[in-house]
Order: structure tokens, then sequence, then C-alpha cells
């Protein structure tokens, strides 16, 4: 077998279940749909007029571009150390990222409707 990378996820425990990595990656891909999502909702949030005060749909625009880039991050080091886990027979690392990304939304959410209000 070749070498794969990262060395650090794959050159540890054995190989899994092939059914449990296809779980692990549809679970990277919706992160990326999150990422890409949230990337789209920054950028629309610049452009369109929300007859909000420009400072505050731009530091929201900025905010959910920020949060785009960091989902496409995690979801990469939630990947590498989930499929880690499963190779080592280990429990799954826990959910937190996705909790603090709730937050965030939930607040820009608040901000957005008590603006417009």
């Amino acid at each position: 077998m070749r070498d794969r990378w990262p060395g650090w996820v794959y050159g540890a425990g054995e190989e899994p279940d092939y059914r449990f990595s296809f779980a692990n990656e549809r679970t990277f891909l919706a992160w990326i749909r999150t990422a890409l999502a949230l990337l789209a909702a920054g950028v629309a949030l610049d452009v369109v007029d929300l007859s909000l005060a420009e400072a505050v749909e731009r530091v929201l625009a900025l905010t959910l571009v920020g949060l785009g880039v960091l989902a496409a991050a995690i979801a990469w080091v939630r990947w590498a150390l989930a499929e880690r886990a499963i190779r080592r027979r280990e429990p799954l690392p826990s959910a937190g990222a996705g909790v603090v990304l709730a937050v965030v939304l939930v607040v820009i959410g608040v901000i957005l409707l008590g603006m417009s209000g």
C-alpha cells in the first residue's frame, strides 16, 4: 500500500470498514456545504441593501465570510480527527465547534431581525 496523506491520520490503527470512512467523508462534505453557504451569505449581505447601517452590514458580512473560512478549516480538522479515531477504534471527537458556529449564527440572526423590524 502506498503512503497516504496525512500520515498522522492514516499511520495510526488499522483500515476501518469503508462505510465508516464514507460516512465521515459525507460529514466533511456537509461542513463544506455549510462553509460555502456562509461565504455566499456574507457576500449577499454585502451586496444587497437591507436598510441597515453600512458599518453593521459590513461587520455582519465579514463575520459570515470569516465563519465560512473557519467552517472549511474545521471541516478538515474534524474529518482528520474522526478518521484517526475510527482507525484506532476510539471515541469520536466532540462537536464543540458546531455549537460555537450555531451560537454565532443565532446572534447574527437576532441582530438582523432586530435591526430590520
